[in-house]
């Protein structure tokens, strides 16, 4: 079984996930163990926890960017724009809240 296959299989597990779990999913991803290494799917997975404020991920990012292609990174950038577009809800902005006068 490869790292992307196991990682794919997880998000359509649950729709929403949290930074945590996105962040848990890139740790898988960019540590390998079961499945080989896989820094495009880390970096993905990385970038979306990024994106809910997980400040290791923005890290850990940096980090395996830095061991990348520019096309690597391009290939994880359309992965984790192509989640968002599946995902909507787990990163749309809440509504502002109004303070009534």
């Amino acid at each position: 079984m490869d790292r992307s296959t196991s990682a794919e299989r997880s998000s359509r597990a649950c729709a929403e996930h949290s930074s945590e779990e996105l962040f848990a999913l890139g740790m898988q991803c960019s540590i390998g163990g079961e499945a080989p290494t896989d820094l495009v799917s880390a970096h993905k997975w990385f970038n979306l926890a990024a994106m809910m404020g997980n400040q290791d991920a923005i890290r850990l990012r940096r980090e395996i960017a830095a061991q990348m292609s520019n096309a690597e990174i391009g290939v994880a950038q359309r992965a984790a724009r192509d989640y968002m577009k599946q995902h909507p809800q787990s990163f749309a902005s809440p509504a502002p809240r109004l303070n009534a006068a």
